[in-house]
């Protein structure tokens, strides 16, 4: 019922930045309870980076406030990821995942992208 398509993936010199896209295709009018970004660096554990609720509430991790910027378009059915002063250890997959409902009386479920690579060098 939801499908989500991430780019904007690249390798970039530390200090660099880069704006990463989640396109949400929503099928049969679902409805988005929430939106997240996740990352997942070499031989570590998948991360939560970012959230934005249906309410608008923002939230970062502790390691990228004040470099990466959550934002959607709700026209374009589309999540982004502005991250700037790109830090080495910021090198990660990066994930796009929603929750999405059938209607506003139905649980939410979670989605994932398939990721997009993103890798800074000194």
């Amino acid at each position: 019922q939801v499908d989500l398509v991430e780019s904007g993936g690249a390798s970039v010199q530390a200090g660099g930045s880069l704006k990463l896209s989640c396109a949400v295709n929503l099928r049969n009018d679902w409805i988005t309870c929430g939106m997240n970004w996740y990352r997942q660096p070499p031989g570590k554990r998948r991360e939560l980076v970012s959230s934005i609720k249906s309410d608008g509430t923002i939230t970062y991790a502790d390691s990228v406030k004040g470099r990466f910027t959550i934002s959607q378009d709700n026209a374009k059915n589309t999540l982004y990821l502005q991250m700037d002063s790109l830090k080495i250890e910021d090198t990660a997959v990066y994930y796009c995942h929603t929750f999405n409902a059938p209607n506003v009386h139905s649980e939410c479920f979670g989605y994932w992208g398939q990721g997009t690579q993103v890798t800074v060098s000194s």
